[in-house]
């Protein structure tokens, strides 16, 4: 009984660990609720209110907390770099023992000794990466800064066969860059946190064991 007990505890902590959303680094909270309204908006005019931001022949754009704004991800990174380093050294050294006579050690009188020595070195590196993300994501107004910035946040949930799809977004806008649509370009917003990442059977086979990992970090080869 208490093996079955034991047996069952260590399949719930799988399913657990399988269903574990990924955490995140990007800014919180990933959505946020407007203002309430007030409780009667002042009667002060057939065309202009006060409580109405909205000008006349302007398209409606993410201005305040809790306005929805779409942001077009399109992040594409490609950096090279390369190394190359060489080093030479010769040197050659000559020594002569001359005779003289009265002297002990005879024998080493008139000896020459040489030495001559060669060292060289050459190394080259080189480093590729490419990277290419595009998809498309409305995140949500979580504050509105003192100089009319936007600080946006959100996330995208996609429950794909066995496995969870997560997109996450959060950055400054200015609202200057917003265009037509109420769309912004991910390049123009700044401290942009951009994640892509999943969980689900395929992502598992992927990560190695703690075991493996424990292992790891202390054996030499």
């Amino acid at each position: 009984m208490n093996r079955t007990k034991l047996l069952l505890s260590f399949a719930l902590l799988a399913l657990a660990g399988c269903n574990t959303v990924p955490s995140t680094n990007v800014h919180q909270p990933m959505t946020a609720r407007p203002a309430p309204a007030p409780a009667a908006a002042p009667n002060d005019g057939a065309i202009y209110h006060a409580n109405a931001p909205l000008a006349l022949f302007e398209m409606k754009r993410a201005r305040n907390v809790g306005d929805v704004l779409t942001i077009q991800i399109n992040e594409k990174t490609n950096a090279t770099k390369k190394g190359n380093s060489q080093a030479s050294r010769k040197s050659s050294d000559s020594v002569a023992i001359p005779t003289i006579f009265g002297l002990p050690g005879k024998t080493f009188q008139g000896t020459s000794l040489s030495a001559t020595g060669d060292h060289s070195f050459e190394g080259k590196g080189e480093s590729n990466s490419s990277d290419t993300f595009t998809s498309t994501i409305t995140v949500t107004v979580i504050e509105v800064l003192a100089n009319g910035n936007l600080l946006v946040s959100g996330e995208k949930q996609l429950g794909i066969n066995q496995g969870t799809e997560f997109i996450r977004f959060s950055g400054v806008v200015d609202p200057t860059t917003i265009g037509f649509g109420n769309t912004v370009s991910s390049v123009q917003v700044a401290d942009a946190h951009i994640e892509y990442r999943g969980n689900g059977y395929v992502d598992e086979a992927q990560i190695m064991g703690w075991l493996a990992r424990f292992f790891l970090t202390f054996l030499p080869f």
